[in-house]
Parts: C-alpha cells; sequence; structure tokens
C-alpha cells in the first residue's frame, strides 16, 4: 500500500495539543505511534493531546517519562507513553522490556522512535515534528498500513473542520470525503 501523509502547521502549545486530541479520538487498542523531532519540537504537547483524545482526565498530568522510561494514563484505552531519549543502544530498549508495549492491549505513542525504526511494528503511525521558530512546528503524519492509511485520511478529515486556518493538510484531496462514513464511525 502506499504510504500516505498530511503536513501541519501549528502556532501554538495549544494548537499541538488539539492536533494529537483530534488523532487520539481514531485511536485503538494495538496502535502503535512513533514520534520524532528535536528535544523542544512538541512530541510531549502532542501525547498529552492523545491522551486527553482517549478520554483521560483533563486534570491527569501527561508528563515525558525520560526518566523511568514509560508512563501509563488510564482513558478509553490504557496510553503507554514510551521515551527512548535516555538509551543508549537498541539492546538497552529491548532489555527494558519496552518492545513488549507494542503488543499490549492499549496504544503506545513512544518519543525518539526514530532512534531505532527496526523495532517498530508494520503497523506504526510515524510522526515527525520540526521547528519552525520559536513557536511554530511543522509536523508531518505518515503510514503505510492500511489502518494508518485510512486513519491519516480520517484525522486530515476531521481536523480540516476543526483545527485554525494556519494548518495545511496534504493528501489526495478525493480521498477523505469518500472516507467520511468510515471516519465517523471509528
Amino acid at each position: 500500500m502506499k504510504e500516505e501523509c498530511a503536513i501541519y502547521h501549528t502556532s501554538s502549545a495549544g494548537e499541538t495539543v488539539d492536533l494529537g486530541r483530534q488523532l487520539g479520538r481514531f485511536l485503538k487498542r494495538g496502535d502503535v505511534i512513533a514520534l520524532a523531532g528535536e528535544l523542544g519540537s512538541g512530541k510531549t504537547w502532542f501525547t498529552k493531546g492523545v491522551g486527553l483524545g482517549l478520554g483521560i482526565a483533563r486534570n491527569m498530568i501527561i508528563a515525558s517519562p525520560t526518566f523511568s522510561l514509560v508512563n501509563e494514563y488510564e482513558g478509553r484505552h490504557t496510553l503507554f507513553h514510551l521515551d527512548a531519549y535516555r538509551l543508549e543502544s537498541l539492546a538497552d530498549f529491548l532489555a527494558a522490556g519496552l518492545d513488549e508495549y507494542f503488543y499490549q492491549e492499549g496504544v503506545v505513542v513512544m518519543e525518539w522512535a526514530d532512534r531505532w525504526p527496526e523495532i517498530l511494528p508494520d503497523h506504526t503511525l510515524k510522526v515527525e515534528f520540526a521547528i519552525k521558530d520559536e513557536h511554530s512546528r511543522k509536523i508531518t503524519m505518515s503510514g503505510y498500513h492500511p489502518r494508518y492509511v485510512l486513519l491519516v485520511a480520517c484525522h486530515v478529515y476531521e481536523v480540516g473542520k476543526s483545527l485554525t486556518r494556519n494548518s495545511q493538510r496534504i493528501i489526495n484531496p478525493g480521498y477523505c470525503p469518500a472516507l467520511a462514513r468510515f471516519c465517523a464511525s471509528t
């Protein structure tokens, strides 16, 4: 299957959270979201939004698990928030048992997933963050797996209805409207 991608531009942490929240609404058990981007690019803000979309309480503090390696949050589905920043090697990642989370009954969001892309399951949605300036970010979502091709399309359709006009989306323009019913049912 051909990779589909969507590119968004956010101009605040709040918009980045909202982008994650919109995605979180469509996530199901077994979904794996791989985040990549430099320090301060918005990965944890985006994950906070995913948590909100999964129904995690607003007053729950979703923080980067840099030192604990994984944090778990209960919502509509359990969110396993992984962070590989502190790990030196793939061997460390495997020794910590973090790869087992990819096959748990929850949703995995992994920060610094680009360090060892070979460990990611085929059913992974990639989200890349690039800093444009102090407040602006370019966020690219992409996936090859059939579930994520549909998920990207649904996300574009949904975000197109609600996110600020600063956001851009790049995808086959006829793709999303045809999937509106599918998106509404996920």
